[in-house]
């Protein structure tokens, strides 16, 4: 049975997440991110306070490590290697990082910066993003170009069929929030996010992300990696610098990347990291496929035994 690991990305994160997994490998790679990036980050994890940890650049590394230390208890258990990674937005970068792509050091000074870039692209209270559900994705589209406000509003995250967040200014974000359900979406939630990501807002700083990359070593994947931008996979080091770029200010494909793990003859997929946010838009694009979270010690029983039947 080939199997797919998806990585989560910005929104999972909590205080005291993976805690359930009393095992060193957390506590070991949480302190090795520390060290890495200079700041107390297992202490942030551990004990918040969460304001603090929802800060972008805060966010990001700490979900880097929370993916890489799942990834770690699995490689742990000796089981098969998967037939592809992939992840969801910050969570393409844990992939890499699983697929050898992007050393672990690397990838949390780069999506710190990337966090910090994303925080000051668009001044606090000025963007935001917004989830439509009830529309598919032509019709969100639609509802953007209806805007009568001024401004930026964009189709962000293709998360699943009726589930796509909007990202834009404010005042755009606030329209949609009035009049989404005038134009048939069944319900219209904001996102708590101030960073208006994966929009044309973002793209002098995904300018910005690229020229630090090329001083980064990114090596052509040992594992196949399905990225954001267009659901592909096969990309060597330099074309991975251009969809990590390109995808900072483009929307995220996630229904088109798990139909084209389906296509791969993936049928079995696992969310490394903490939360079940994956599993759950999973369920939505392919009904029939069994997902299944790692973020506790119950979840890796369910995983070996699935993998061993």
């Amino acid at each position: 049975m080939k199997y797919a690991m998806l990585f989560p990305g910005q929104g999972s994160q909590s205080v005291g997440m993976l805690s359930a997994h009393n095992d060193p490998i957390v506590s070991q790679t949480f302190e090795e991110a520390s060290d890495v990036l200079g700041w107390d980050l297992a202490a942030l994890v551990r004990e918040g306070p969460a304001e603090e940890l929802n800060r972008t650049e805060r966010t990001q590394p700490a979900l880097l490590a929370a993916d890489i230390a799942v990834w770690r208890l699995w490689q742990a258990q000796g089981l098969p290697q998967p037939a592809a990674v992939a992840g969801h937005s910050l969570g393409e970068y844990a992939a890499l990082v699983a697929a050898q792509s992007l050393r672990f050091a690397d990838g949390l000074r780069l999506v710190e910066l990337r966090g910090r870039l994303m925080q000051t692209a668009v001044p606090h209270g000025e963007g935001g993003m917004a989830a439509v559900i009830g529309l598919d994705d032509a019709q969100v589209e639609a509802l953007c170009q209806a805007c009568p406000v001024d401004g930026v509003l964009e189709p962000a995250n293709f998360n699943s069929p009726g589930q796509v967040v909007v990202a834009g200014q404010a005042a755009a974000i606030e329209w949609v929030l009035e009049h989404a359900k005038a134009h048939g979406a069944r319900m219209v939630v904001r996102v708590p996010m101030s960073v208006p990501s994966h929009c044309s807002l973002l793209r002098d700083a995904a300018e910005r992300l690229f020229a630090q990359m090329a001083d980064i070593p990114f090596h052509t994947p040992v594992i196949p990696v399905f990225h954001n931008l267009d659901g592909s996979s096969g990309r060597d080091g330099a074309a991975i610098r251009v969809a990590l770029r390109e995808q900072l200010y483009r929307p995220v494909q996630w229904t088109r990347v798990i139909h084209a793990l389906a296509g791969a003859g993936v049928s079995l997929f696992f969310e490394c990291g903490p939360g079940k946010v994956l599993c759950g838009l999973n369920k939505r694009i392919l009904k029939d496929a069994p997902a299944v979270p790692l973020e506790d010690p119950a979840g890796l029983d369910k995983a070996r035994a699935l993998l061993s039947a």
